[in-house]
């Protein structure tokens, strides 16, 4: 963990299903709590303060509004309170732990990171590639396009989110896990010039040097990392609650030494746990598996 911010962690709750098309996951952040996140947290020695959640409308109560996007309107609300909630906390000192919720939030957070710190590098965990605009999406759904919005790809109404874009530079981008892109999505992420390590490069490398070379990459001339992680990064077999599961992710003890690397590390300013979707889930699985990676990632080894 950023040494600046000592052992104060905020807890914000972004129980949003809007980015995408599957209910559920708007309980992801009840779902981690449950799992116990501020008692493990409290152990390691934070200080740690939840701000409960962000009110999100749900899809029932409102128009689509957008012909490409769904629900652009309010997923635009949304995730520009949370922008100055992530933005306000890193500025008191606190380090932002955001709970999903689907993975547009991360439009947020993102900005509001990178508002208070300046220029940021971003890890991003995922079996996707969440670079679609809304040119290029199959869906319409949001929780596919913040990693290209916050790069300034997109629709302007996502893309300029705070009043700035770029939020992130490519160089200082890194996508881990990666194993289902879809093929306009590839030519993005080709011509952005952002890095991918899919899972094919995790086996051939290993996890530990993985690590090493996304953090390496997203360091280099940042004032810290954003880390975003979708839990369907994880195969399912360790993670079932989420909404676009694919098998071959990450094993139960590669997820827990890539967090173990970043907290060895001191990069990471600000993180995401996002997609984890209850109704989906075997005995809240998932909520406890995102409360284990947050706990390796904040310091908890064997010895």
């Amino acid at each position: 963990m950023d040494q600046k911010n000592g052992k104060k962690l905020r807890v914000i709750g972004v129980p949003s299903d809007l980015g995408q098309g599957r209910r559920g996951v708007d309980m992801g952040p009840s779902a981690i709590r449950y799992a116990g996140l501020s008692d493990r947290l409290k152990e390691l020695g934070y200080d740690v303060q939840d701000l409960g959640n962000i009110d999100v409308p749900t899809p029932e109560s409102r128009v689509q509004g957008h012909e490409k996007l769904k629900y652009l309107d309010q997923v635009r609300a949304v995730c520009d309170e949370l922008r100055v909630l992530v933005r306000d906390s890193l500025r008191d000192g606190f380090m932002p732990i955001v709970l999903g919720g689907d993975h547009s939030l991360a439009i947020g957070s993102v900005a509001g990171a990178v508002e208070a710190r300046g220029r940021l590098g971003c890890i991003w965990f995922d079996a996707h590639g969440d670079m679609n605009t809304d040119k290029t999406t199959p869906s319409g759904n949001i929780h596919g396009m913040p990693l290209a919005a916050s790069l300034g790809l997109g629709h302007v109404d996502l893309v300029t989110l705070g009043g700035f874009s770029p939020k992130l530079h490519a160089e200082n981008v890194v996508l881990v896990g990666a194993r289902s892109i879809d093929p306009e999505e590839r030519v993005l992420i080709r011509e952005s010039g952002m890095h991918v390590f899919t899972m094919a490069d995790v086996d051939e490398m290993g996890i530990s040097a993985v690590m090493h070379k996304a953090i390496e990459l997203a360091s280099k001339g940042t004032q810290g990392v954003h880390l975003s992680v979708d839990l369907d990064a994880l195969d399912p077999m360790y993670a079932p609650g989420v909404g676009t599961a694919v098998n071959g992710g990450f094993t139960y003890r590669e997820g827990h030494l890539a967090m173990e690397v970043l907290a060895a590390s001191g990069c990471v300013t600000s993180v995401d746990f996002v997609e984890v979707n209850p109704i989906l889930d075997l005995q809240n699985r998932t909520g406890t598996m995102a409360v284990e990676l947050a706990s390796s990632l904040l310091g908890l080894t064997v010895m």
